[in-house]
C-alpha cells in the first residue's frame, strides 16, 4: 500500500475539463514513456464540454484572423496574439480532423462536430487519453502543492502524494479568491475573479410577461457607461437573455460586479435608427398607414406581442389609427422604441456555461510555453488564467491553445 500512498510522475495536470485533457493527452503524445497522471476532483471528466452549445459542444469558431480572433475576449487579447501565433483554430480542426472528427461551421461561425453530439468530442478525448496511456484519476483533489528538491510534491485529499516535475494548473476558473490561496502562496498574483457571460434579472417587470419573445437585433447599452453591444436578444421569464446580453455580461463584468447587478439597461428595438432618425421618419408612417389601426399594423418587423406590449406601455389603444395618436404618446412610443429603460436587479447564470473573469496574472505566464515566469516546473492551462472569452466558441479555443502549448513542457521542468 505504500506505493498507493507516494508515487512518481513526469507530469501532474490538475482538472479533468478541456483545458486539462487536451494537456495531459498531448503531454503523453508528445512525451512517450513518461508518466502523465490526470487529477480530477469530481466523478465526472470534461462536464462543461458534455452541456456545452445545448449538448452539442461549440468547439471552436471559424475565425482565421488571430487578430479578429482576439477581440472576442474581453480579457487576456494581447496574451492570447502570442499565444495562438503556436495553435490557432485551423490547428484545432485538424487535431480532431486527424483523429475522425470532422467539425462544421453554422451561420453564425460557431463550429460544432457533425455528430451535433458533445459526446464525440468526449469519446475523442478519452480515447486519446487510453492510446496514450494517460492516468486518469477522479475524485483526486489536488489539496496542495509545494516544491521539494527543485520538484513538485501533490498531496491530493486523504494523504496520498504524487512528486513530478511539471505540474499544469487546468483547474477552471474559481468563483472566489480564496480557492487560489495554494497559488498566491508560491508568488502568483490572481486578479480577483467576476462572473461573466450571465442574464440580466428584472424582478416584477411587466415584460417579463413577454417570455419566449426573442428580437434577431437589438442594440442594448448600461446606462452611465460606454458599454454598448447589438445581437439577437430573448425575453425571459426572469428577464433578458441572447447573445446581446451575454456579451454585454462579459464585457462589463468587473464594472457590473462593482455595480452589485443593480443597473439599467437601455434598449433600442430599431438598432439602425437612433430617436432622432426616428422622430424625422415618423411623419411619413403616419401619412402611408393613416387610417389602419396600429395594433394591426406595425411597419417595424417586431414581433407582434412585442408591439402591442410597447404600444400599451405608451398609452395607446390598438384600436388607434396611426393618423390619430397623439403628440404626446406618440413622443414616447418613439423613445420606447429607440431608448427603453429596465431597471436590472441581479443576474442568471447562463445554462451550465458558467465562466468567471479573472484568475492568474497573464504578466506572469509566458504565452509561448504557459510556464510561469515565477517559478519553474509550474504550467497553467484553460480558464484559471485571467482570460476569458464571450459565447460562441472562444473559451473552448484557449482552452485547446492553451492546453496544447503547455503539453510541450519547454522549460525548466523539462
Amino acid at each position: 500500500m505504500e506505493h498507493a500512498q507516494s508515487e512518481k510522475a513526469d507530469l501532474v495536470v490538475t482538472g479533468g475539463g478541456a483545458a486539462g485533457f487536451f494537456c495531459a493527452v498531448n503531454a503523453a503524445r508528445l512525451h512517450p514513456g513518461k508518466k502523465v497522471v490526470l487529477l480530477e476532483k469530481t466523478g465526472k471528466l470534461l462536464s462543461k464540454v458534455k452541456v456545452s452549445g445545448g449538448g452539442r459542444c461549440n468547439v471552436t469558431h471559424a475565425l482565421d484572423s488571430v487578430s479578429e480572433l482576439v477581440k472576442r475576449y474581453p480579457r487576456g487579447g494581447n496574451f492570447l496574439k502570442k499565444s495562438f501565433s503556436r495553435f490557432f483554430v485551423p490547428d484545432t480542426i485538424g487535431w480532431y480532423a486527424e483523429r475522425g472528427v470532422t467539425l462544421k461551421t453554422e451561420a453564425d461561425g460557431r463550429m460544432f462536430p457533425d455528430s451535433d453530439d458533445s459526446q464525440t468530442i468526449i469519446d475523442c478525448l478519452l480515447r486519446e487519453a487510453d492510446r496514450h496511456r494517460v492516468q486518469v484519476r477522479r475524485h483526486a483533489e489536488a489539496q496542495s502543492l509545494e516544491r521539494v528538491n527543485g520538484a513538485w510534491k501533490i498531496t491530493i485529499a486523504g494523504g496520498a502524494t504524487i512528486t513530478a516535475p511539471n505540474v499544469c494548473i487546468a483547474a477552471g476558473g474559481y468563483a472566489s479568491a480564496d480557492k487560489f490561496a495554494y497559488l498566491t502562496a508560491l508568488g502568483h498574483t490572481i486578479e480577483p475573479p467576476a462572473p461573466s457571460l450571465f442574464t440580466f434579472n428584472m424582478p416584477g417587470n411587466p415584460v417579463t410577461g413577454l417570455m419566449g419573445v426573442s428580437v434577431l437585433e437589438a442594440a442594448v447599452r448600461i446606462a452611465g457607461s460606454k458599454l454598448a453591444e447589438k445581437g439577437p436578444l430573448l425575453i425571459t421569464h426572469w428577464g433578458m437573455s441572447g447573445p446581446a446580453v451575454l456579451r454585454l455580461s462579459a464585457w462589463g463584468a468587473r464594472y457590473l460586479q462593482e455595480q452589485q447587478y443593480k443597473f439599467t439597461l437601455i434598449v433600442n428595438w430599431l438598432p439602425d435608427m437612433n430617436e432622432n432618425a426616428l422622430r424625422d421618419a415618423w411623419p411619413q408612417w403616419r401619412q402611408e398607414l393613416g387610417k389602419q389601426q396600429t395594433g394591426t399594423r406595425n411597419p417595424f418587423g417586431l414581433p407582434s406581442r412585442l408591439w402591442l406590449f410597447l404600444l400599451a406601455e405608451a398609452g395607446i389603444p390598438e384600436s388607434t389609427r396611426w393618423a390619430e395618436i397623439p403628440a404626446k404618446e406618440q413622443n414616447r412610443l418613439i423613445r420606447l422604441l429607440t431608448a427603453m429603460e429596465f431597471p436590472v436587479s441581479g443576474k442568471t447564470t447562463f445554462k451550465e456555461e458558467f465562466v468567471t473573469c479573472g484568475g492568474i496574472r497573464l504578466s506572469e505566464i509566458d504565452p509561448l510555453t504557459m510556464q510561469s515566469r515565477v517559478v519553474p516546473g509550474l504550467y497553467f492551462a484553460g480558464e484559471v488564467m485571467d482570460v476569458d472569452g464571450i459565447t460562441g466558441g472562444f473559451n473552448f479555443q484557449h482552452a485547446w491553445t492553451s492546453g496544447w502549448i503547455a503539453a510541450h513542457l519547454e522549460g525548466a521542468g523539462h
